[in-house]
């Protein structure tokens, strides 16, 4: 290194106080200290993450291949800028054509066989496409906002393409800084619901309002010799469709919902589970900003709840793994897995004011609204 590099790199009083430092090296923008930490790691970073933040620079923890710790300071313009996001775009690409084939064969209902003739008629299911992606991408964006609104660096959203019944997995993005307080966290956590709440209620709307679909005959027939998939609706679709003064479901059985009302029934669902206070859930984060530390025992009791569900549907309702048995199941070890890493960890402890925890209490409400006991159920 030489003298002028030197004098370039950062050495705040708190680096001297709370780390050993040996040597200092610049490999390309970033600058690694090599030495060891006179405090856990994890009260290093927080300890040391202001001042290299003020510095104008991004402070990680990196492991030595002799098992020690080495900081690693990137200057924060850097941070996340990749020039184009080749794998956002590509993962986009793909969901969209994912749910236009799921789309028009499982909802719209065209034969396999056409598509095959004509690949272009999966534009059939643009409309379902537009309304489930539309969904999804709005909660994924109002995460990404608020992020850029708090300098808080953060990924576009990486959308999982998957099969039926959606075509899609959902979407997330990564923070790839650390989060400077408490309002920050709330504030980034609670715009992904809120704006995904919005457009769900947006697009639920517009759905009820283009009336149902008429099943063709072989649809009908099938569905009356053999086990069907229902999708029960959550309490706030159902609202909706009250105060809409619309129909959510028909007697006739050759009648069905228009397909884009589905993208308004995963907006609800996502968003209940979105919000379910554990890990980097956006419900996680919200009750960390909200409680502080408590979070870790409220986050305890989420998969005790979920198997508590999964074991009353069993047991007591008598359904099946099929019948959202084993869905509740799932989201009981998943959720137990990710409450073991906890939400992000916000550098400045100061409590939340009153506006925003009103503000999170009714986000709560409203995914309440979301929740369905059975979600998903075979019928025949």
């Amino acid at each position: 290194m030489t003298m002028a590099e030197s004098n370039s790199v950062p050495r705040p009083d708190e680096l001297e106080t709370w780390y050993q430092l040996e040597d200092v090296r610049i490999d390309g923008d970033r600058i690694v200290y090599y030495g060891e930490p006179l405090i856990p790691e994890k009260r290093l970073h927080r300890e040391l993450w202001p001042a290299f933040q003020d510095a104008g620079y991004e402070l990680k923890l990196a492991r030595r291949g002799e098992g020690g710790t080495a900081l690693v300071a990137i200057p924060a313009e850097t941070v996340g800028s990749q020039g184009i996001p080749w794998t956002n775009i590509a993962l986009f690409a793909v969901t969209v054509l994912s749910t236009l084939f799921v789309g028009a064969t499982g909802w719209y209902f065209v034969p396999f066989s056409e598509i095959a003739a004509n690949p272009l008629a999966i534009l059939e299911a643009w409309p379902f496409t537009a309304a489930v992606l539309g969904v999804l991408m709005t909660h994924e964006f109002g995460h990404y906002a608020m992020g850029r609104y708090h300098d808080v660096t953060v990924s576009l959203p990486y959308v999982i393409p998957f099969v039926f019944p959606f075509g899609t997995l959902g979407a997330i993005i990564k923070m790839k800084s650390r989060m400077p307080d408490r309002k920050a966290l709330f504030d980034i956590g609670v715009a992904g619901p809120i704006a995904g709440l919005v457009a769900t209620v947006v697009v639920t709307a517009i759905g009820l309002t283009l009336g149902p679909v008429e099943l063709p005959a072989r649809v009908v027939e099938q569905s009356q010799s053999a086990e069907s998939i229902v999708f029960n609706n959550p309490p706030l679709m159902d609202l909706i469709a009250w105060v809409l003064g619309e129909q959510v479901v028909y007697n006739d059985p050759s009648l069905n919902p228009h397909p884009v009302i589905i993208g308004g029934w995963v907006g609800m669902f996502f968003t209940f589970l979105n919000l379910l206070p554990v890990g980097q859930l956006d419900g996680g984060h919200m009750v960390r900003a909200m409680v502080g530390r408590r979070q870790e025992t409220i986050a305890a009791l989420v998969p005790v709840a979920l198997f508590t569900v999964a074991g009353y549907l069993y047991y007591v309702r008598d359904l099946g793994l099929n019948d959202s048995v084993g869905l509740w199941a799932f989201w009981g070890l998943f959720s137990l897995v990710i409450a073991y890493k906890g939400p992000a960890d916000p550098a400045d402890e100061t409590p939340l004011g009153r506006p925003r925890l009103l503000v999170g209490m009714v986000t709560f409400a409203f995914g309440l609204l979301c929740f369905m006991l059975v979600p998903i159920q075979l019928v025949g």
